[in-house]
């Protein structure tokens, strides 16, 4: 399962967006950390392509990809330092595979802001600062850990302190480590989950008027790295609670986009660069995510480590022409099933089914 951290200064409207995504129920106050345990839940990747697959296979049950989105307590300038509640509870999002970075964008005198005057800008870089002195502190404490192996000249303990110390020069530059270009090298030898390694998409939470997003893109625009969107949050978590047609009837009365959980899902798998392949075959139709380049047989070790064991070979359908077709049988017939290997890469939409030994 993919999993989003939710990150932001104090009364930016974390909580919110992340009622907006998840329905969550988070608590939302006009005060600085309201939230202090993390706020969790999982909700499902909406996919109309994965409901026709589960048509034409006659499945009945379909499991769709799902994102579990974490949402911590809002740091402030100085976190590292101990002010506010401190970094430690950044540890709830040590392990997640992307940062979804919550930005204020509205003026709203009954919702304190801790920095005074709304500037986006100005609040990215205080983040992205407390992130990279986090990150310093987990490889500084990781580089004492390892004297003992440096002492006895273990070859081991030696490539990672060569590697801890190359990332430490670059996060005291106050630079990401994702913006090393060697950073995968780098990450591969060190045994640390650190923050600003992961990629990073920005939502500007807009409050009640999308309008309101405009200026604050262009301020945004090339100053950040990874997806930015607009995100009325506040409307967002109203409509929210919603049924489905009542949404979508309340929305275009606003004359507002309804489906900031599609946007941020569409920029998330942007982010992490994603593909989806689908399966059809048994008890279920199912969605499975997977890094763009991912070859079949490590895609098969997804759906079951057997599969990638013992892999032979997969029939290979793009969802388009599978959808034409109308079955399996007849995308057969027509000559538009192909049989791909084990070194075969995985498309966006493929429907694939894989053949092997146990």
């Amino acid at each position: 399962m993919l999993s989003v951290g939710i990150v932001g200064l104090p009364n930016v409207g974390k909580s919110t967006v992340f009622n907006a995504l998840c329905s969550g129920g988070a608590k939302v106050s006009n005060y600085a950390f309201c939230t202090i345990e993390p706020n969790r839940a999982v909700v499902s990747v909406p996919d109309p392509r994965l409901e026709r697959v589960a048509a034409i296979f006659g499945q009945e049950r379909l499991v769709p990809a799902a994102i579990e989105f974490v949402d911590v307590a809002g740091l402030v300038r100085g976190a590292s330092r101990g002010e506010g509640l401190g970094n430690q509870f950044l540890a709830a999002i040590r392990e997640v595979d992307a940062l979804l970075h919550v930005l204020r964008s509205f003026a709203d005198a009954q919702v304190a802001h801790v920095e005074g005057p709304v500037d986006p800008l100005r609040d990215a870089e205080i983040v992205e600062l407390e992130l990279i002195l986090a990150d310093l502190a987990s490889v500084q404490r990781r580089r004492e850990r390892l004297a003992p192996g440096l002492k006895a000249h273990d070859p081991e303990a030696e490539r990672e302190a060569a590697a801890l110390a190359a990332l430490e020069d670059h996060l005291n530059s106050h630079h990401p480590v994702r913006s090393l270009p060697d950073r995968d090298r780098l990450l591969s030898a060190v045994q640390l989950y650190l923050l600003t390694a992961k990629p990073q998409l920005v939502a500007v939470n807009t409050g009640e008027q999308p309008g309101e997003a405009d200026q604050a893109l262009a301020a945004l625009a090339g100053r950040l790295t990874g997806p930015v969107i607009a995100l009325p949050g506040k409307l967002e978590a109203d409509l929210a609670e919603l049924e489905e047609d009542e949404r979508a009837a309340f929305a275009a009365e606003l004359g507002a986009p309804a489906g900031g959980l599609e946007l941020v899902i569409r920029a998330c798998y942007e982010a992490l660069d994603l593909v989806t392949f689908y399966t059809g075959v048994g008890a279920e139709a199912r969605a499975w995510p997977v890094k763009r380049g991912t070859t079949l047989a490590a895609a098969a070790g997804r759906i079951h480590s057997d599969m990638e064991r013992g892999f032979i070979r997969a029939e290979v359908l793009d969802f388009d022409s599978l959808d034409r077709a109308g079955a399996w049988q007849e995308a057969h017939r027509r000559g538009l099933v192909r049989t791909e290997g084990r070194d075969y890469v995985v498309s966006e939409g493929d429907v694939v089914l894989v053949r092997f030994h146990v």
